[in-house]
């Protein structure tokens, strides 16, 4: 039971970090490279999308992890299971504290009623993700060291 548990922590948490990956280094790539609003759309859309989404996927991740430490505490690798749930701690309380903030103004933007900073708010948005994303790499880094 505790394998199947480790194993499916590690895809939920490899899957989210790929979607991170992808928005950060992908997608907000592709929205910088569109015409006139239209990535100032896109990213209100996709904030309102992976907003719904994400806070399920961060805290399930988090509890995973700790549940995968508590139960395997006395087996090789719980350490790493533990640094990797820390980590997750620290992107969840990222989240709350800088990305969700901006997240939640920028979602409700469109060209007729965004502010003046509309472009630096969302450098900031994408500062802080790339921070975050590091931190949930090196938290999946950690639960797949766990894992072999």
């Amino acid at each position: 039971m505790l394998n199947a548990l480790e194993v499916f922590t590690t895809v939920i948490v490899g899957l989210m970090v790929g979607v991170e990956f992808s928005v950060a280094f992908v997608m907000n790539r592709i929205f910088r490279a569109l015409p006139e609003d239209s990535g100032q759309l896109a990213r209100a859309h996709g904030g309102r999308t992976l907003g719904a989404l994400m806070p399920f996927w961060y805290v399930g991740s988090l509890v995973l992890s700790a549940v995968w430490a508590i139960a395997g505490w006395d087996r090789p690798g719980a350490g790493l299971v533990v640094i990797a749930a820390a980590l997750l701690i620290v992107s969840v309380i990222m989240s709350l504290l800088l990305l969700v903030p901006i997240n939640n103004r920028g979602k409700t933007w469109t060209p007729e009623n965004r502010p003046a900073d509309w472009k630096e708010q969302m450098d900031r948005w994408d500062r802080y993700h790339y921070v975050r994303v590091a931190v949930i790499v090196a938290a999946f880094t950690f639960l797949v060291a766990a894992l072999v």
